[in-house]
């Protein structure tokens, strides 16, 4: 089953992205505050995948008015291969097509190979014709890799 992610979904949903190898936590933004943050801005729009009354997989998906964007999608991978990543996408599609957006981004880590095989597997498209810059507000915002 897949439904919309609240605050209360936060502990098991951190619990879950520090299982996933590769992905990277942010001290400031990936926190209780900056999560909650995050859903009042963006209240219809992040999911969760539930199996087993557990959470089993999460895309945080929100927009700026123009451009939607993913974040921490992922799957347990004790539950992966099973269609729960492609169906929490298409489920945020269809939340950000209702808010009227037209089109979604996400970042990948170079490394990350299951997740680059999932995004172009499902027909994503790797943009090459663009440079992806980052300039740090907060220099207290960390990001942390799973191992």
């Amino acid at each position: 089953m897949i439904r919309t992610m609240t605050i209360e979904d936060y502990e098991e949903v951190y619990q879950l992205w520090q299982k996933i190898s590769g992905l990277g936590i942010r001290s400031m933004d990936d926190s209780f505050v900056g999560v909650k943050r995050f859903l009042k801005r963006n209240p219809s729009t992040s999911v969760v995948a539930i199996e087993e009354n557990k959470i089993v997989g999460s895309i945080l998906c929100g927009h700026d008015g123009r451009r939607g964007c993913f974040y921490h999608v992922c799957v347990d991978t004790e539950y992966r291969l099973r269609g729960i990543g492609k169906e929490m996408v298409v489920v945020c599609m269809h939340a950000l097509k209702k808010e009227e957006i037209n089109k979604i981004s996400l970042m990948a880590f170079a490394q990350n190979d299951s997740g680059n095989a999932f995004w172009n597997q499902i027909g994503w498209l790797q943009r090459k014709d663009m440079n992806f810059y980052e300039f740090a507000l907060n220099e207290k915002n960390i990001t942390t890799f799973n191992q």
